[in-house]
């Protein structure tokens, strides 16, 4: 969805007044209804104000991008207002506001808001692009600027029907992570800016949380050299059969294009057949997977399959609660009132397919699509049989494999039989002999293990929670989304499980701290950053407050003695403080919007605060002053 086609010029306005915060929203809103997107002005004001709060969509560096999402929202529409003068918005940075668009979002849009705040984020970094919006003339001139600037970093979009279906890439790559949210975008943005740079023509598709775009086409998977997979979750590999392909992580997608593009054009990378490389492995090219690696993309695998369920579900029975009466029936507390037993039926519903969707997708990871009923079935078990999530993960290992092992067993099968191997045998054989392994071997153990760690963690004092915030807190900035960031974050998933809810508002506090002591520090400590640093400070607010760990990375990449202890010690002074002032969290995802769903909110919003000025004014001692020549020639 381009900004060009939610804006016309009813909804513009060049020359605002000064106002109070209210009044400039209520201008906005006023546009809006001007351009024909809004029903209700009054109601959608309302959704607006809500939203604002939450915390102040003042961006900073002039600019605020405030958003509402309601019923009576027609079409999604943005509207845009310049006060030469300035206003106070409320900023994050403390500054004038000069520059504003509202974004309007129908009810059932997902989250559309958050695509095109996205894109209007990206291209307002550029300051010299905001003066020329906040100077315009005219309304053509503020579209014309606008349309030009996004074509620039978008590249211009085509319909279906206009599509040149027919274009020949050098390259193509394919770019995943378990959550589909950050490092899926970041590594396609540096492979296909390195490409530009290069003279390498390239299309990555990218399979995000939002589903798979840019879809690679058969006719240029058959033109392109080779394909780069930088990926942490399996992808369909099918389609590549016959093709060179180099398979990496998704980290060096991000850290090393360059290596990985001149390593797919040397052409020497080895031949993907249905699942094995052929030909000889060339220095530096995609290896064979080590046993650790596969097993960590297998486990990411169920996990990426699972957040949906598990986040929903638990922010459906964390708002049962929140608005439940508890003196009604303390021993029902959460399905009191037809309301809150509505909202907890369907977020349990939801959060009991955590284990089962878990252990099969693990396991079709491993032995593909008859794995997965297998896996389901375990998964399942585990619930049932008190293992739990550790008992899943071992039942997803466990299916896939045994539908490895089931497929080797059968392999000499007369072919007339092979069509009912995958809808008879592999699930009726796979399915016994998981429930087998579950209740006889697995359940027993893990059930006992599980039960130990829980009364353990109950036991514990003030002091020894207040330590395991402290660890999870810090693991969750060692390497923003990488192995550790996801141990921890597991564990919370975990935890949920079993009851154990400060584990999960330590865990995700911890990890809302390092993108927003990096963007503090951009606003304070200004002489320690560069202009494009700076630039890039602005969206991580949003990142942070939405709880994506991932906007760090940039940073830490560029200056990681500095940035990651810093960081490190910012996440695990707010886990140890959540811990200690015994805030809980049923809702595995969210940031601030999850917030009113909080045990002891105050307490939580403190050790925020405290963990990111924490690694804000470490940032501020450790780095040192930039010099005005670095700006100087960033400007050139």
């Amino acid at each position: 969805m381009r900004i060009i086609d939610l804006l016309n010029e009813k909804g513009i306005d060049l020359a605002g007044k000064p106002a109070s915060k209210e009044e400039t929203i209520e201008q906005l809103v006023g546009l809006m209804a001007k351009s024909g997107k809004i029903a209700d002005k009054a109601v959608f004001k309302k959704a607006v104000m809500v939203r604002e709060a939450e915390g102040t969509t003042g961006i900073g560096e002039g600019v605020a991008i405030p958003h509402g999402k309601s019923a009576v929202v027609k079409d999604a529409g943005l509207a845009a207002m310049v006060i030469k003068e300035g206003t106070d918005f409320e900023a994050l940075d403390g500054e004038p506001a000069y520059l504003f668009f509202l974004i309007a979002a129908p009810e059932a849009a997902n989250n559309l808001h958050l695509e095109v705040l996205s894109r209007l984020s990206t291209i307002l970094m550029d300051e010299e692009f905001r003066k020329k919006l906040i100077a315009s003339s005219d309304k053509q001139t503020f579209l014309k600027l606008i349309d030009q600037k996004e074509q620039e970093k978008f590249g211009v979009e085509k319909t279906p029907e206009t599509q040149e279906t027919d274009r020949k890439y050098q390259l193509l790559a394919v770019t995943a992570c378990p959550t589909g949210i950050a490092h899926t975008y970041m590594a396609a943005e540096s492979l296909e800016s390195k490409a530009k740079q290069m003279g390498v023509t390239i299309k990555v598709e990218t399979n995000g949380s939002g589903g798979v775009k840019n879809l690679l086409t058969a006719e240029e998977i058959k033109a392109a050299d080779c394909i780069i997979i930088a990926a942490d979750t399996n992808v369909e590999m099918g389609r590549f059969n016959g093709k060179q392909v180099i398979q990496t992580n998704v980290a060096q997608g991000i850290h090393k294009p360059k290596e990985l593009i001149e390593e797919a054009l040397a052409g020497k990378a080895a031949v993907y057949s249905g699942g094995a490389q052929t030909s000889e492995e060339p220095a530096g090219s995609g290896k064979n997977e080590s046993v650790g690696r596969k097993v960590y993309k297998d486990l990411m695998n169920g996990i990426s399959h699972m957040l949906p369920f598990v986040i929903g579900g638990g922010i459906l029975i964390a708002l049962a609660f929140l608005f439940d009466d508890y003196s009604i029936d303390p021993a029902n507390f959460g399905s009191n009132t037809p309301i809150a037993a509505f909202l907890k039926q369907v977020g349990d519903t939801a959060f009991a397919f955590m284990l089962p969707v878990l252990a099969g997708y693990i396991a079709m990871s491993i032995g593909d699509r008859p794995a997965l009923a297998v896996g389901f079935v375990g998964g399942m078990l585990a619930n049932t049989g008190g293992a739990g999530f550790l008992g899943a993960l071992f039942a997803g290992f466990a299916a896939g494999y045994l539908v490895v092992g089931l497929k080797k067993v059968f392999a000499k099968l007369p072919a007339s039989l092979e069509g009912i191997k995958p809808i008879l045998i592999y699930p009726f054989f796979g399915i016994l002999l998981i429930g087998a392994l579950m209740v006889i071997v697995i359940n027993p153990p893990v059930a006992a293990l599980n039960a130990a760690l829980s009364a353990g963690l109950n036991s514990m004092g003030t002091s020894s929670k207040v330590i395991l915030g402290i660890v999870l807190g810090g693991m969750m900035a060692v390497d923003m989304g990488g192995p550790v960031n996801k141990a921890a974050y597991t564990f919370g998933l975990a935890s949920l499980a079993t009851g154990q809810f400060d584990i999960m508002a330590a865990v995700m506090v911890g990890g809302m701290v390092p993108p927003l002591g990096i963007a503090l520090a951009t606003t304070i400590f200004k002489s320690r950053f560069t202009k494009k640093e700076r630039e890039a400070g602005i969206a991580n607010y949003v990142m942070g407050l939405s709880f994506i760990t991932e906007g760090a990375i940039p940073f830490a990449s560029e200056d990681p003695l500095r940035v990651i202890p810093s960081c490190i010690v910012g996440s695990a002074l707010a886990g140890g403080l959540s811990m200690f002032f015994g805030c809980t969290l049923l809702a595995p995802h969210g940031g601030i919007f999850v917030f009113p769903l909080v045990g002891n909110p105050f307490g939580y919003v403190i050790a925020l605060a405290a963990g990111s000025v924490a690694s804000m004014l470490m940032l501020g001692i450790l780095k040192k002053p930039k010099s005005s020549e670095v700006d100087e020639l960033e400007i050139i």
